[in-house]
């Protein structure tokens, strides 16, 4: 399948679209910026509003009024980042999308770096986070650690520092749309997945604009046991052999315990080896019925073949 697309840039039409969840404030001064970026380009600029319960809506409204080239969808609820994602790549019209975060923290200034990375003859380019000051140590710490760990289990290997903030060609979204049906998405993998001819650029991350972080530690966990559900069986790979290792020495156990009641009189009758024992394995047990269970919901859900996402207002022809 050849992808490639006419790539002039003062010709070819660039798609940008922005994920957006409670972002009032950050809005317009992103708006701003892009268009001083990319000015004397054809663009189109798409805001996904994740069922904002601000004024984010109203604030992309009045842009729209005044700037044909800003479009929005709204949905009917919170969606996620993700199946925003996924709409915005839908209703694009562009030769390629960019896709960007909506808290300023994405840099708009290097979107010509990627652009001419594009027009260069690249099909993805990707971006790495350099931490700046304001990145807490915290924050550095749970990052380095979601991607040791998902380079582990994943037979897909992640650069570190890489987010959603990308381009990607008119004719790899296509196939990310028409292609595959997966209903928990992990775009970040699945573009790796693919392949084609990708190169990165370095950025230092801002801070944010206003706002609150929209990620909790609570979604971030839940996010990174998405990404590597969606990519690895290796956990499941793991629960077996640490069944068949606690087996193992379970019945080495029993062989010990057997001797000595038959050979010996120095068994003692108790709990204590009992209680932990039990509470060993059935935590074992716990864990391993839990790993089971993630990959069990993720195809129960998925037969369900529901929608991503329901539009309840939106300036775009359907």
């Amino acid at each position: 399948m050849n992808i490639r697309s006419v790539r002039n840039k003062t010709n070819s039409k660039i798609s940008i679209i922005i994920p957006c969840y409670n972002e009032e404030g950050n809005i317009k001064p992103l708006y701003e910026k892009i268009k001083n970026s990319l000015q004397g380009l054809f663009i189109e600029i798409i805001f996904l509003d994740d069922h904002s319960f601000d004024k984010t809506l109203t604030v992309i409204e009045e842009l729209a009024k005044n700037d044909t080239v800003v479009k929005y969808i709204s949905f009917s609820r919170n969606f996620g980042h993700q199946n925003s994602l996924r709409a915005g790549m839908e209703y694009s019209t562009g030769e390629c999308v960019i896709c960007m975060d909506s808290d300023l923290q994405h840099p708009p200034e290097i979107l010509p770096s990627l652009i001419d990375k594009w027009i260069d003859g690249y099909d993805i380019v990707y971006t790495k986070r350099i931490d700046g000051e304001g990145t807490s140590s915290l924050k550095k710490m749970t990052s380095s650690l979601f991607y040791r760990i998902i380079n582990a289990l994943s037979e897909i290997k992640f650069q570190p520092g890489t987010a959603d903030f990308r381009l990607v060609d008119r004719g790899i979204v296509d196939i990310l749309i028409k292609e595959f049906s997966e209903y928990h998405l992990f775009y970040r993998g699945l573009i790796n997945w693919v392949g084609y001819k990708q190169i990165g650029i370095d950025y230092i991350a801002n801070r944010r604009f206003s706002g609150e972080p929209k990620y909790s530690y609570r979604k971030m966990v839940t996010f990174a046991i998405n990404g590597i559900t969606s990519f690895s069986i290796k956990p499941l790979k793991l629960a077996t052999l640490l069944g068949l290792s606690i087996s193992l020495i379970a019945l080495f156990y029993a062989m010990y315990a057997l001797a000595m009641s038959i050979f010996t009189d120095k068994t003692v009758t108790g709990w204590t080896s009992v209680i932990i024992s039990v509470l060993l394995l059935g935590g074992i047990n716990m864990v391993l019925l839990g790993i089971i269970g993630e990959y069990l919901g993720k195809l129960y859900i998925q037969g369900k073949k529901r929608p991503y996402y329901l539009i309840e207002k939106t300036n775009l022809q359907l």
